[in-house]
């Protein structure tokens, strides 16, 4: 196995010979470029661990290309400039840009080796760090003995050690990001990267620009499909896509390569797709919101989360659950949950989900009002709202399911918007909601914001 693919790009025949003969002896894998053109040709061909770059060149100087590298989405590939004509000043600016390090002309190839392994071990490290991040995230949404949760984890450990792609449906907050990042860290591709989109959050004029780059005026955009390659592409909410745009992105995955907006060269893709989803997409199809092919595409091996009022059963260990670790990783104080508190938690309908047991955990315990958390302290925190039970709201029993969810949803939130003054924002921070879901189930119940702040 290579120790790491490495990119020397000088406008010196010699130098570039020797130190990639040098580099090769070592068993790295190298591939040289005499101008910043070749440089970018070579680094959309396959992203390089590290960079070997020149800062005077004859059209483009290395300057110029370590910003275009760093705004452009490779800021996790560590740059080693190399010039001749070095100063302290040049050494300062290319290093405040983001370069690992400075190496002066004539090359002491003893000091690059040692910068080179240096250099390696530091993207390592930072990429290792990433995903420790995303390890340290609690992982609730696996959490629970309740028969629905002993499906899902058999399910997401059948498909975890794949490269198989997933479509991943559930309510907001139900944890599909999580599940997302968990089938990454765990199949063969988490040594690379993970990038996820929120498609519905992406102006629609811009949607194909960041999914697939652009080249204009010399310089070129690397875009999400790019930047996922040797690794997990994310896509959210994918019946929200402009339809021209879905055709796009079809014959892109269908062939595996892409053409970036304006370009004429071909790049090869290597990316596992996880699709994540709120919405019903066999209906999105029946309604030619969604493409049938770019669907079943997608569709290989397609996962549930269910939502949390379907296994309330599991709300007090994932209240513990998360208990346990906020207390561990955000030094917050400890509290015990009393038998009638964690009761009335298991009655709530838990629109928000996860994410809203969650948040209404931390905030239980960021009060700290002493030891115990008490049945009055929930209901003061889930804003007063009734538990479900046969006392809670009998009025609502007599109506169709639909229809009582719809009422109790409707009057949830129009409660919250009250308090919050009519701020969207801070509704959706109250409820737990995404914003662009939130936004939807207002439309949908038919619930003006505007009329309520005014």
């Amino acid at each position: 196995m290579n120790p790491g693919y490495i990119l020397v790009v000088d406008d010196e025949p010699d130098i570039r010979r020797t130190v990639a003969e040098v580099l090769e002896d070592e068993h790295y894998k190298v591939v040289t470029a005499e101008n910043a053109e070749a440089a970018r040709d070579a680094f959309k061909k396959q992203r390089p661990d590290l960079v070997l770059l020149d800062i005077w060149m004859p059209d483009t100087d290395g300057i110029t290309l370590l910003k275009e590298w760093s705004k452009n989405g490779a800021p996790e590939t560590p740059v080693v400039m190399m010039s001749g004509h070095g100063t302290v000043e040049t050494a300062v600016e290319a290093t405040r840009l983001g370069a690992y390090d400075f190496i002066e002309k004539p090359v002491s190839m003893g000091k690059l080796l040692v910068t080179v392994e240096r250099a390696l071990e530091a993207g390592k490290l930072k990429r290792e760090n990433v995903q420790l991040r995303r390890e340290a995230e609690p992982a609730g949404f696996l959490v629970g003995k309740s028969k629905a949760m002993a499906k899902l984890r058999e399910d997401i450990g059948r498909v975890a050690a794949t490269d198989t792609w997933v479509l991943i449906s559930g309510e907001s907050g139900s944890g599909k990001a999580g599940a997302a990042r968990y089938l990454h860290d765990r199949s063969p591709r988490r040594g690379g990267p993970l990038v996820e989109v929120s498609l519905a959050a992406i102006p629609a004029q811009n949607v194909a620009l960041q999914l697939f780059g652009s080249e204009a005026g010399g310089r070129s955009v690397s875009g999400k499909l790019e930047q996922a390659n040797g690794g997990t592409l994310v896509l959210h909410e994918l019946a929200d896509l402009d339809p021209a745009v879905q055709a796009q992105l079809n014959n892109v995955l269908a062939e595996k390569e892409l053409r970036r907006l304006s370009g004429s060269d071909l790049i090869a893709l290597d990316v596992r797709v996880i699709t994540l989803t709120t919405q019903d997409l066999k209906q999105a199809v029946a309604e030619g919101r969604l493409r049938e092919d770019l669907y079943y595409r997608l569709n290989v091996v397609p996962l549930t989360i269910p939502a949390l009022h379907a296994h309330r059963e599991d709300v007090p260990e994932l209240v513990n659950f998360y208990r346990d670790w906020l207390v561990d990783h955000e030094s917050l104080p400890y509290r015990r949950f009393s038998t009638s508190a964690l009761n009335a938690l298991r009655n709530y309908p838990w629109p928000g989900n996860i994410r809203e047991l969650r948040n209404l955990v931390q905030r239980l315990l960021i009060m700290n009002r002493g030891e115990e958390i008490s049945e009055t302290e929930v209901e003061q925190a889930l804003g007063a709202a009734p538990a479900v039970g046969p006392g809670g709201a009998p009025a609502l029993f007599n109506l169709p399911l639909r229809d009582a969810r719809d009422h109790f949803e409707k009057e949830y939130l129009e409660y919250h918007l009250q308090r919050s003054g009519g701020n969207v924002a801070e509704l959706a921070r109250l409820s737990g909601m995404e914003r662009t879901h939130l936004y939807r189930k207002l439309k949908q119940l038919g619930i003006n914001p505007r009329l309520l702040k005014e």
